[in-house]
């Protein structure tokens, strides 16, 4: 009986040893080992599977509810962006402006009225021969205003009248030597230097704009000699364009004693960019040659005459200057005008 029991157990381990051994050798994906990449792979497929399951209504409720709960963002951005848009618009055209500047320039301009300043009989496009070819006269504005700079307007002019008489186009500048023209426009102010500039850019001029001058400020500007007022003002007189404001010693002088600026400037070209920061721009063609003649006039550099002024009142320096010349200082500065 033993035996049999014995025998028994070790048939039962060589069947047991066998099936061990079948179970290995099989190759169901159920006994397969999986790594951690086939286990990502299989769940991304099994969830796309599992989509196309779920049933149309619930997907259908799914879709309204998200489109409902961004309805009102939509909404509300686009309420909101026009809103921003006026608020912008409404803060670039609210900018600063001075308290009185229509009082005080109306006030200029009545005390302009006669037109009776040097500037009205000798500016650059009173001076230039109006009869020539359009090429000619826009050469001779320029010149002009390479002559006007640190020079009166009454020495400004002869000279031009001599230069017109001697023949001033492009070609025949520059046909000219540089001793007879020096004697041409003797004695404007730094005339040595000023021969330089001419010659150098009446050759550009020559080379490179077919005997015209530039048409933008710009170009004008990178003429030997030629600053902002100078490329404002030829654009304003010679192409008949408004793009800016010329601003000389007398603009710059009269904005800041009106305070016109929001701080006191010291270069010309910073009082520039203060008016046409707040001055509407339909002032902008007269306002330098109103400026212009109110400072040869009475708003003089040294010596203001605030006693005549109508801007005595709201002028900052009208209300602190009170002093009023004899009748013989004020008839000798009168003889002193009419001998200019």
């Amino acid at each position: 009986m033993l035996c049999r029991l014995v025998c028994c157990t070790r048939g039962y381990n060589e069947i047991l040893n066998k099936w061990k051994v079948v179970c290995n050798k099989m190759e169901s994906p159920y006994f397969k080992r999986t790594t951690r990449s086939s286990i990502i792979v299989k769940v991304k497929v099994e969830n796309e599977q599992l989509i196309p399951e779920e049933s149309s209504t619930e997907t259908n409720q799914k879709v309204s509810t998200k489109k409902r709960q961004k309805r009102p963002k939509v909404e509300i951005k686009y309420e909101e962006s026009p809103l921003e848009e006026h608020q912008i618009t409404k803060q670039e055209s609210s900018g600063w402006e001075p308290p009185m500047w229509r009082e005080q320039l109306k006030n200029i301009s009545d005390m302009r009225k006669s037109r009776n300043a040097a500037v009205d009989s000798m500016g650059c496009d009173v001076i230039s021969d109006t009869l020539a070819s359009p090429e000619v006269y826009r050469y001779q504005v320029l010149l002009s205003l390479m002559l006007s700079s640190q020079t009166k307007d009454q020495i400004t002019s002869a000279a031009m009248k001599k230069l017109r008489e001697h023949g001033c186009s492009i070609d025949n500048i520059l046909e000219t030597s540089d001793q007879v023209l020096g004697e041409l426009i003797y004695p404007v102010g730094f005339w040595k230097k000023k021969i330089e500039y001419i010659k150098r850019t009446s050759k550009i001029l020559q080379e490179e704009y077919n005997g015209d001058i530039p048409d933008t400020v710009e170009k004008l500007c990178k003429l030997p000699g030629v600053g902002p007022k100078m490329a404002y003002l030829a654009m304003k007189c010679a192409w008949n364009q408004i793009v800016g404001i010329g601003v000389d010693t007398h603009v710059h002088r009269i904005s800041n004693r009106l305070r016109w600026v929001k701080k006191p400037t010291k270069q010309p070209e910073d009082t520039r960019k203060e008016l046409q920061d707040w001055l509407p721009r339909e002032y902008w063609r007269d306002i330098n040659h109103l400026l212009v003649g109110f400072g040869q006039q009475t708003c003089l550099p040294v010596g203001p005459r605030c006693y005549e002024c109508l801007n005595k009142e709201i002028c900052p320096v009208g209300k602190t200057n009170k002093k009023i010349p004899s009748p013989k200082k004020i008839k000798k500065e009168e003889v002193k005008e009419e001998m200019e």
